[in-house]
């Protein structure tokens, strides 16, 4: 978080989840531990009118920025949150897909093992649990193309409750001058680090 602007700049989170089976699109702040995902909705999102919350995407080369804010009910515990991410297949859907608006919810990531997952469970690499070695020491995949040498997937829990967004905006960095909550980002979070 940065002291230097009005707004408390927050991204202590892992990462944004993109959900399309659903009447709208849901987009879905990740943090490490469903706890502070639940503290972080009921001390700040909870508070945001769904009107006022903005979310901006700003594209740079192969990343993008992920930004949000809204105005507050509650401006003591009032933070943004940014996050630089890698440009995904998955953010493509949702940025063709969302139509101007999307459920925001928050959510959890956590990485699972051979051990903590039922047999259909697949693997990073693709293939079922059941196509993995059986020994304890060893669980690489069995598949003679595939390098796989340990079991791994992930799993995404999401809070409940939800609001509406109808304010989001797909910019490059040249457009960020016009939009007060990206140049304020950008601001205190790029720009800032250079001097």
């Amino acid at each position: 978080m940065s002291s230097d602007s009005p707004y408390q700049w927050f991204d202590d989170f892992v990462g944004v989840a993109y959900r399309y089976y659903d009447l709208r699109m849901n987009l879905v702040p990740l943090f490490h531990d469903f706890k502070k995902a639940r503290i972080f909705w009921i001390d700040t999102i909870k508070w945001w009118n769904d009107h006022s919350i903005k979310i901006r995407f700003v594209e740079t080369g192969d990343t993008y920025w992920f930004i949000m804010g809204a105005e507050s009910r509650m401006v003591k515990n009032n933070r943004f949150l940014f996050k630089v991410l890698p440009k995904s297949s998955h953010y493509d859907r949702f940025k063709k897909g969302q139509e101007g608006t999307a459920y925001l919810r928050l959510g959890s990531y956590s990485t699972k093992f051979k051990k903590d997952v039922k047999a259909d469970a697949k693997c990073n690499c693709g293939h079922i649990k059941e196509d993995h070695e059986e020994g304890k020491d060893d669980d690489s995949c069995l598949f003679e193309e595939c390098d796989c040498k340990k079991f791994e997937t992930f799993q995404i829990n999401m809070l409940k409750k939800k609001k509406t967004v109808t304010d989001i905006k797909f910019l490059t960095e040249t457009e960020i001058k016009d939009d007060v909550l990206a140049w304020n980002c950008f601001s205190v979070n790029k720009y800032a680090e250079k001097k």
